[in-house]
């Protein structure tokens, strides 16, 4: 009977490995070489540690049952015996450099960035991601776009609650693509698990990590470090499509920016009605601003600070701006000169010095911002 329980657990010990490899709690295998490579490294050495425990409680068990008391065992006395501690010595040795040889090899694998087709530079900042495409004049940010409906439990959570973006980015399928990644304010981390990419975004430092796409879909991640209140918030989502369709995504992201500064010139010469800025402003402002200052303005106290009545928004105007614009060094309120256009930064300063009671009256038009930019750079 103790024969066929102790055959039952070797059984079970064995058999384990090969069903956790298919399971929803094992590692992802990933779309990538290396993903692949780590996946593979991960089971083998699940499998030695495997062997190792069932190896150590088989002896052990063995000598419980073999030698206790009730069949008159006695002891054995002895202080140190050479040749066993060079036993336990060794064997572990052994086993960590057979170990160490696979894992080496794709520890180097995973750093070797050489001969990349495209270079993306992916720069953190709380709490989204800016893209820039090396070489090829197109980049842009990438914010999380689930509704605050859903957030606040107001409406059903999608499949995808907290990974959704407004931009995703996009890349080649088959190409190596290098990634340069930094940060403007604390440590972010940028993790994708298919394709077995995690690196640190350090303010001030430049790291590096690469992926080779082997199959196109839609890929998600998020930031991997603890980067501050709304750490949850910034997600990464990554599409990878075929060369062909990639080099044309990249034709309409340029003609796009032709276009979109085109449009921001012949802007600057229009007046915009309150009620168009009104509706403009809120959808940047809840995009953009809600998550800290609140949507109804009252921010979190000590934390962000309320809107309503607020010195700033219902003071000197070109300070508003300025604040908008360059951020408060010291404080979580970032840039936006490089995110929204000036026709977003009017509509939001128009929006929030008229709304939540602040009722200032005043119609900020794109062409005083774009005045106090061209002031500042005089400066």
């Amino acid at each position: 009977m103790r024969g066929r329980s102790f055959a039952c657990l070797l059984v079970l010990l064995c058999i384990s490995p090969m069903v956790l490899a298919n399971s929803d709690y094992n590692m992802r295998k990933g779309v990538t070489d290396i993903s692949h490579s780590v996946y593979e490294l991960h089971m083998t050495i699940f499998l030695i540690c495997c062997v190792i425990g069932l190896v150590v409680f088989s002896i052990m068990f063995w000598a419980l049952i073999r030698h206790r008391k009730s069949k008159g065992a006695v002891a054995a006395q002895f202080h140190e015996s050479t040749r066993v501690e060079i036993i336990w010595t060794a064997i572990p040795f052994i086993i960590l450099i057979l170990m160490a040889i696979p894992a080496t090899k794709t520890l180097i694998a995973m750093e070797d960035t050489s001969k990349a087709d495209i270079t993306i530079k992916v720069t953190g900042s709380q709490w989204k991601w800016h893209y820039e495409y090396l070489g090829h004049d197109v980049d842009f940010f990438s914010v999380m776009s689930t509704p605050m409906s859903q957030i606040n439990n107001e409406e059903s959570k999608s499949e995808t609650y907290l990974l959704d973006v407004d931009n995703r980015l996009v890349i080649p399928t088959h190409k190596k693509v290098r990634f340069l990644m930094t940060s403007d304010d604390v440590i972010h981390s940028w993790w994708v698990p298919d394709f077995a990419v995690k690196k640190d975004a350090n303010p001030g430092f430049i790291n590096e990590a690469w992926t080779n796409v082997n199959e196109e879909g839609i890929y998600r991640g998020q930031c991997a470090e603890l980067c501050g209140k709304d750490h949850g918030f910034m997600p990464v989502v990554v599409e990878a499509i075929s060369p062909e369709a990639f080099d044309t995504w990249l034709d309409e992201q340029k003609r796009a920016k032709e276009v979109a500064a085109q449009e921001a010139e012949a802007l600057l010469s229009q007046t915009l009605s309150k009620a168009e800025l009104m509706s403009e402003g809120e959808s940047v402002y809840m995009a953009y601003c809600a998550a800290c200052h609140q949507p109804n303005g009252m921010g979190l106290p000590g934390v962000f600070p309320g809107l309503i009545n607020n010195e700033v928004v219902k003071g000197d105007l070109s300070k508003h701006v300025d604040i908008l614009l360059n951020g408060r060094p010291g404080t979580a309120m970032q840039a936006f000169a490089k995110q929204l256009s000036v026709k977003q930064i009017a509509a939001v300063i128009t929006y929030k010095r008229n709304s939540w009671g602040n009722d200032t009256g005043e119609v900020v038009q794109p062409n005083q911002v774009q005045d106090f930019i061209d002031n500042n750079k005089e400066e």
